[in-house]
């Protein structure tokens, strides 16, 4: 990835899902640091996933909605799928 004046470039589809990532786990009313730990993840990994700093690959999404019990919908979309 690169930078611009020393900045990381965010990727806009990684940081639409670091926050909906982020969005669910607050309404869920998990910690960052419990959602790393069922998502086999350090806490810093998931403040740059919630941040938009890092990429979620499939199996990554896998596991986080299915830590919070989310529909695949909830990551990648706004909107219901149903």
């Amino acid at each position: 990835m690169g930078s611009v004046h020393g900045f990381p470039v965010v990727d806009p589809a990684d940081a639409a899902v670091g926050a909906r990532l982020k969005h669910w786990r607050e309404q869920r009313g998990l910690s960052l640091e419990d959602l790393a730990r069922l998502m086999d993840m350090t806490p810093e990994e998931q403040r740059r996933i919630e941040a938009g700093r890092a990429h979620l690959n499939s199996l990554r999404i896998g596991t986080a909605i299915s830590a919070l019990r989310l529909p695949l919908w909830a990551l990648t979309s706004d909107t219901r799928a149903y």
